[in-house]
């Protein structure tokens, strides 16, 4: 068996002596004339030009200022202006922009037109909108530092050869981290890794367009992840084989699922692996949410901690939207004696909206009329018994 495992501002303020503050014997001709002839710069004041201009030209906080201020120097404010009048010209907000200067600060310094236009040109020229483009840019400015001709147009041209354009489309739209992958080191060894495994086509091109950061890892523990889920049973040509790579690329988070389960709800190492091999990201949840479902499911609903791992698949269902509504009205037909408290999970909780309705609230609702209410929220599931005759 595999186991699985206090902000400082920068003042610009200049202390001033006045003759007549001080008295004349203490105050020597020897120090005036220092005082005269010298200017005294604090090294707090030496950036508060690039300080300032962080602040009141690209919006950012004075924290952010100041820790955007260590990696950027500005002698003056004509280049950085004219790069945030590029960035606003091809439709990057305040707020896009001000993410761009925390992150790159140094591009204020840039030849935009030699350095960063050319860049912006070819992505919307391979169909990426201004307003794609902005956003995409704004959550992840770094990779404009790569090269146009050795990085990114390499990397666009590989991703084309698998994916249709508008997968391609996709991919660009969901971030910009694949651009930041070194090509021969990284994607191309684990994309070949999959190909040679029989991975068909429509799994790679799903990962590629749904899950793109978890191709872009180091190739080793990629590999790793690869053949950890091969050794486990799971077949290269189903997509399930996709979220087990992906939960076993991220081995903390999946440790850390884990240990909850076992420690918080009692699962055992079996329960643990048999609901990982049904539905692997209910190992890469967040353990909020996590926490949240098994406490509702368990301390509300009254099932048993290790029936949900028989189910796991519910652990992805939305709290709020499906698992309380749907079970609020279960809870109310339980009360009333209409359902039987042994209900399997995946009954109540995977079938479409309308076969839920038809099943358990449509069916019920001349003996219960409150049961949409209470399917609407309109009826706390605390408030349940008030419905019991």
């Amino acid at each position: 068996m595999v186991r699985l495992i206090s902000f400082t501002t920068f003042a610009s303020k200049t202390k001033r002596y006045v003759a007549g503050d001080l008295k004349p014997s203490l105050f020597s001709l020897q120090t005036h004339h220092f005082l005269c002839t010298h200017t005294i710069v604090s090294p707090k004041l030496e950036h508060s030009f690039t300080v300032n201009y962080l602040i009141n030209s690209c919006g950012l906080s004075p924290e952010g200022a100041v820790s955007a201020s260590k990696r950027v120097k500005l002698g003056s404010a004509a280049r950085a202006d004219s790069v945030l009048a590029h960035f606003r010209n091809h439709g990057f907000s305040g707020t896009q922009i001000a993410q761009v200067m925390r992150s790159c600060p140094k591009f204020l310094t840039a030849d935009f037109e030699k350095t960063l236009l050319p860049k912006l040109e070819y992505f919307s020229s391979v169909g990426l909108s201004r307003q794609d483009l902005a956003r995409v840019v704004s959550s992840n400015p770094n990779f404009l530092g790569h090269s146009l001709e050795k990085q990114i147009i390499p990397v666009h041209k590989f991703i084309r050869s698998l994916l249709s354009e508008q997968d391609v489309i996709a991919v660009l739209k969901r971030g910009s981290r694949i651009f930041s992958a070194n090509q021969c080191n990284i994607l191309v060894p684990n994309i070949k890794l999959l190909i040679e495994l029989g991975m068909p086509q429509s799994c790679i091109s799903r990962l590629l367009t749904h899950c793109t950061n978890d191709v872009i890892v180091n190739h080793e523990k990629f590999a790793k992840a690869v053949h950890e889920a091969k050794e486990m049973g799971f077949d290269m040509e189903n997509s399930r084989s996709l979220w087990a790579i992906r939960a076993l690329c991220r081995k903390n988070k999946l440790d850390h699922c884990r240990q909850v389960y076992m420690m918080r709800w009692g699962w055992s190492e079996d329960d643990v692996l048999s609901a990982f091999r049904m539905h692997p990201p209910c190992m890469i949840i967040s353990v909020k949410k996590l926490m949240q479902v098994m406490d509702f499911l368990v301390n509300k609903m009254g099932w048993a901690s290790r029936m949900i791992a028989k189910h796991p698949l519910v652990l992805s269902f939305s709290f709020e939207k499906r698992i309380i509504p749907r079970c609020s009205v279960v809870k109310v037909l339980m009360l009333r004696g209409l359902k039987n408290k042994n209900l399997n999970l995946n009954y109540v909780l995977q079938p479409a909206e309308k076969e839920f309705l038809e099943k358990f609230v449509t069916k019920y609702i001349d003996r219960v009329p409150q049961l949409l209410s209470v399917y609407q929220g309109n009826v706390d599931i605390q408030d349940a018994k008030v419905l019991v005759p």
